[in-house]
């Protein structure tokens, strides 16, 4: 144990993100029931991707890295969030905040990525379709699922040592729901400025140029899809983009307005706001607009339930 300005390894305090009055128990219900949608929505999605040979495909096997990744992001935050709603006890130890910032950045900057790839997937599917199977070969999928996972877990390992070798030498009290990089720079005693830009600097290698990536594609996609397609093609094209836009469009901004702005500009309760968007909704929303609205997971769910 450490004194003066030096950290003390001793337990967080989650303000978290209800009080306990009545409005807040039922956003707590309400919160509740979104996470078993997402859950359940994931897991059946992997389920049926794993069940239907059909469905042994590159986007697939990308759709499933996906799912997992939403899976344990809402796992990794909400029943913490429950438990300390329920039991009053705001407590999170040294290493379980630690644990906990290691695997959200893992999962953030790996989601970030594969997303990217998966928009590449589409942008070969249609505007290169006969190079597909060369370009989106097994090995190349593993490569790009090996590669996020990677790029994700050095970026989180890196950030995460770094910042819990800090002095925490204010309060203990974290204005968050959970253990967030920015939420933990409050709380440290010494100049953290030249270790933002070293944040900045990872978050737009990591958010923005995936996201850049992502609108490439789709426009290479859609400029070839009103080349080709008929009307009724255009109509289905553009609902499709648009619906996968939206949704890495919600991922992308959140995240990037809380890893790349300085701490000093950031809003405890706008923080926690945006928060929910991109551990909650956003894998609410993956398996729904990404696959559950495919005709290919509709008819295996048919058949399977037959």
């Amino acid at each position: 144990m450490k004194t003066g300005n030096q950290s003390i390894k001793t337990d967080f305090i989650l303000s978290g993100l209800f009080q306990y009055g009545q409005m807040d128990t039922f956003l707590f219900v309400a919160l509740v029931i979104l996470f078993a949608v997402a859950l359940m929505g994931n897991i059946i999605l992997i389920l049926l991707i794993q069940l239907d040979t059909r469905l042994h495909t590159p986007m697939y096997f990308l759709l499933s890295q996906l799912s997992f990744m939403d899976i344990m992001n809402i796992t990794t935050t909400v029943p913490k969030l429950a438990t300390n709603f329920l039991s009053n006890s705001k407590t999170i130890t040294f290493l379980g905040c630690e644990s906990q910032t290691f695997v959200l950045i893992v999962l953030g900057g790996t989601e970030a990525l594969l997303l990217g790839f998966m928009s590449y997937d589409r942008y070969v599917a249609i505007c290169h379709p006969l190079h597909y199977p060369v370009l989106m070969s097994k090995k190349i999928c593993w490569i790009m699922v090996t590669c996020a996972w990677t790029s994700g877990s050095v970026n989180a390992l890196v950030h995460t040592l770094y910042v819990f070798h800090l002095p925490f030498c204010r309060s203990r009290l974290i204005n968050h729901f959970f253990c967030e990089l920015p939420s933990l720079l409050q709380l440290v005693c010494q100049e953290t400025s030249q270790y933002e830009y070293t944040v900045l600097l990872s978050g737009l290698i990591i958010l923005l140029l995936p996201f850049l990536a992502i609108l490439a594609s789709y426009a290479c996609v859609l400029t070839v899809v009103f080349q080709v397609s008929s009307g009724k093609g255009q109509t289905k094209a553009v609902s499709t983009c648009f619906s996968h836009l939206t949704v890495a469009i919600l991922f992308y901004v959140t995240a990037l307005s809380t890893y790349t702005r300085p701490h000093s500009l950031h809003s405890p309760e706008q923080g926690k706001a945006v928060a929910v968007f991109y551990t909650i909704i956003t894998p609410l929303l993956n398996p729904f607009i990404y696959s559950l609205r495919n005709k290919e997971v509709i008819g295996t769910m048919r058949r399977l339930l037959v």
